[in-house]
C-alpha cells in the first residue's frame, strides 16, 4: 500500500529538505505551499522548483490572506525587517501561521488518505517561534488524533518533523547527501522578485552560518 504525506513547502531550505527526506523514507509526497500574504512571492515560486525537483505527486497553492490581522513583519508592510540579532520572540513571528497551515495540511490529508504531516519546524535554529518546539507539535498532533475522522477511527495522524532536533549546518548536511539542490530555495525574509535575498534578516545570518559550518558552499543569490 502507498504511504502518503502532506509536506509543507515554503520554499525555503528547511522545508526542501524534509521533502527529500519524505521521498528517501518512500512516502508520495502531496506538497503543500501558502499564500498567505507575505512580503513577497519568491517563495512561492521557489516552492514550486521544489516539489518539481523532488517529484511531488501534487503541488498546491492554499491563498489564505492573514496580512488581514498583520502583527507580523512578514504580512505587514508596515513594519519594516529587522537585521540578524535581538531577543526574544521577533517581530517576523507569525501569530498562529503553522496552527493555521498545519489545519489545513490536515484537511487535506483526511481528503486523500495520509497519515503523515511533514514539516520544517526546528527547535535549534528556529529564531525564537514558539510554534516550532516540540511542545506544540506534540500538541498539535494530539489535537489532530481527536479532532479528525481517521484519528476516531483508529487510523493515528503523525506530524513528523525531521528536523526539529538539528542545527543548521546538519540539516545542510542531510539535505545535502540527499540531493537537495539549495540553489532552488529562498529563505530571506524580504528577497526582491527575483529571489535575491537581502543578507541582513535574521533567516539569512542562520542560513549563511549554516552553510559556512557545514563546510558546503553557499549558493544564496544575495543582492
Amino acid at each position: 500500500m502507498t504511504k502518503k504525506a502532506i509536506v509543507l513547502v515554503s520554499g525555503g531550505l528547511d522545508s526542501a529538505t524534509v521533502l527529500a527526506q519524505a521521498r528517501a523514507d518512500g512516502y508520495e509526497c502531496y506538497a503543500l505551499a501558502f499564500d498567505y500574504g507575505q512580503r513577497h512571492r519568491a517563495e512561492l515560486i521557489a516552492a514550486r522548483r521544489v516539489a518539481d525537483a523532488h517529484g511531488a505527486k501534487e503541488f498546491k497553492i492554499i491563498k489564505l490572506d492573514l496580512s488581514s490581522i498583520g502583527g507580523s513583519a512578514l504580512t505587514d508592510a508596515s513594519i519594516d525587517v529587522p537585521d540578524a540579532g535581538g531577543e526574544g520572540i521577533p517581530i517576523t513571528y507569525v501569530p498562529a501561521r503553522n496552527t493555521v497551515f498545519l489545519s489545513i495540511a490536515l484537511g487535506w490529508a483526511e481528503v486523500i488518505g495520509a497519515n503523515s504531516i511533514h514539516i520544517g519546524v526546528n527547535a535549534v535554529d528556529y529564531s525564537g517561534y514558539p510554534d516550532c518546539r516540540p511542545a506544540f507539535i506534540d500538541a498539535f498532533e494530539h489535537l489532530a488524533n481527536v479532532a479528525t475522522k481517521v484519528g476516531v477511527e483508529g487510523q493515528a495522524m503523525h506530524i513528523a518533523t525531521p528536523l526539529i532536533d538539528l542545527s543548521k549546518a546538519q540539516i545542510i548536511g542531510l539535505g545535502t547527501g540527499l540531493g537537495v539542490d539549495y540553489s532552488l530555495t529562498v529563505s530571506c525574509y524580504q528577497a526582491d522578485d527575483e529571489g535575491y535575498a537581502c543578507g541582513r534578516c535574521d533567516s539569512c545570518h542562520l542560513r549563511r552560518q549554516g552553510f559556512i559550518e557545514a563546510g558546503v558552499s553557499d549558493p544564496t543569490r544575495y543582492r
